[in-house]
């Protein structure tokens, strides 16, 4: 039964907003994200600035997603029932909740990036992202595509998060580190900070949560706690921290040996080059991380920073040959001057090395780790502390997102192949490559 306008709005605008709640439902620009921790009342700031908007606004076509259908029952389907009653028409069958004044909100989920293709070609005023970091860049790029339309009506999208999750990188890169490719305007983007001490309803009526939070261990506690965007649940490499674990740039031409390693794809090309001191300490003092190369055109930018080094560790499957030119990676590589050194290693065994590497060791000064990341390499800085633990396979990262491995993974080539076999022993196995002449090493 449809209510009265009257009853209608007072219907939905029942209920009285935080002052944290309260900046986000004022917030005015293109993209707000809300939150940062547990327990600063997101989903329920959510439901409310769409239904007073949908209330405000005639005709208004909101979209509300959340990861899982279970999830968005329980979260918001339910919960809005409650909240406003018989003021506004569910649809089951639609997934929509129908108002008297036109607007609608279509509730949908995203639980994998094929789901993100059912809204292609759909057009919303608003989208509600709720928590985003458990999306894809990919699915929010894709929802970025349906906001638009020919009304008048500013277009919007509301996230809530949390740190971690598949989607922490791009949502710290954008709300938290604010750091903007050439297609995006900073401008249009605001990032509201809310934690259980901004929630006076919930530290009314369960008082007890908070000192949850509190006995988190470290970690945990301050990414759920605190909302410390450095460190989340499910972080593969814990024990980075940028202060103890990046320098800056500094020369490394003298008393160091150079090594170069690398993953390659079409994808990504990315390149580390790590200069070791006689102390056994690490330095990673340069990246490539490019994407759309052919191997010519790799090559040729490998070698430009080559100076000072004859070793480029590869793994392995760039042996492999192509079926169309029977040639692999590697022989193309070698045509074009750049000579890969072959690694063969299992990955569960390969991230552990990496994490003995920046470990800190006391050194009877200070506990340090063996490597350090000069603050030039800025993609491997980012991607490092983002990779997530594989929930399937223990001891090893997941591949998603794949965007942010390249870069860790060519890292691990270089931590694998230098702790196998110390010093010049790593040239006790050798095999000519392609008939020029030229020795590479097998580390197993």
């Amino acid at each position: 039964m449809r209510t009265e306008k009257g009853d209608f709005r007072k219907l939905v605008l029942k209920g009285t907003p935080q002052k944290k709640q309260l900046e986000f439902f004022n917030a005015r620009t293109k993209y707000v994200a809300y939150g940062g921790a547990r327990g600063g009342g997101k989903s329920w700031a959510l439901r409310r600035k769409i239904v007073l908007m949908c209330a405000r606004y005639e005709g208004l076509k909101v979209l509300l997603v959340r990861r899982t259908y279970a999830e968005l029952l329980d979260n918001h389907i339910r919960p809005l029932m409650l909240e406003i009653g018989d003021a506004v028409r569910y649809s089951d069958s639609k997934k929509t909740f129908e108002f008297p004044n036109g607007s609608l909100i279509r509730m949908g989920y995203l639980r994998n990036e094929s789901d993100a293709m059912q809204y292609q070609g759909q057009e919303y005023d608003v989208i509600a992202i709720d928590e985003a970091t458990q999306m894809t860049e990919y699915q929010f790029q894709a929802l970025k595509g349906c906001l638009r339309g020919t009304n008048d009506y500013p277009k919007r999208m509301y996230l809530t998060c949390n740190p971690g999750g598949v989607g922490h990188g791009w949502v710290k890169r954008l709300f938290i580190d604010r750091e903007y490719r050439e297609s995006e305007n900073g401008a249009e983007y605001t990032f509201i900070k809310a934690t259980v001490y901004d929630n006076g309803v919930l530290l009314g009526s369960n008082p007890d949560y908070v000192k949850q939070l509190e006995s988190l261990p470290h970690g945990l506690r301050e990414a759920w706690l605190s909302g410390d965007w450095s460190s989340f649940e499910g972080q593969f490499f814990r024990e980075f921290d940028y202060d103890v674990h990046t320098v800056p740039p500094f020369c490394v031409d003298e008393g160091y040996r150079k090594y170069c390693a690398m993953d390659y794809g079409l994808d990504m090309l990315a390149v580390v080059f790590v200069a070791v001191g006689r102390d056994g300490r690490a330095y990673v003092y340069d990246e490539i991380h490019q994407s759309g190369l052919i191997v010519s055109e790799a090559a040729r930018l490998i070698k430009q920073k080559m100076q000072g080094i004859d070793t480029v560790i590869a793994p392995s499957d760039l042996w492999s040959r192509q079926k169309d030119s029977g040639k692999s990676i590697a022989e193309l590589f070698s045509e074009n001057g750049v000579y890969l050194t072959k690694l063969t290693t299992e990955r569960t065994q390969g991230w552990a090395c990496l994490k003995e590497w920046l470990s800190l060791r006391d050194d009877g000064v200070s506990a340090q780790p063996r490597m350090k990341i000069m603050r030039c390499c800025t993609n491997l800085i980012r991607c490092l502390p983002l990779l997530m633990s594989d929930p399937t396979r223990p001891g090893d990262v997941s591949i998603h997102p794949h965007s942010i491995t390249h870069a860790p993974d060519a890292l691990r080539y270089f931590a694998v192949w230098r702790s196998s076999a110390p010093g010049e022993k790593k040239a006790a196995e050798t095999k000519k490559l392609y008939g020029k002449g030229r020795k590479i090493n097998k580390a197993k």
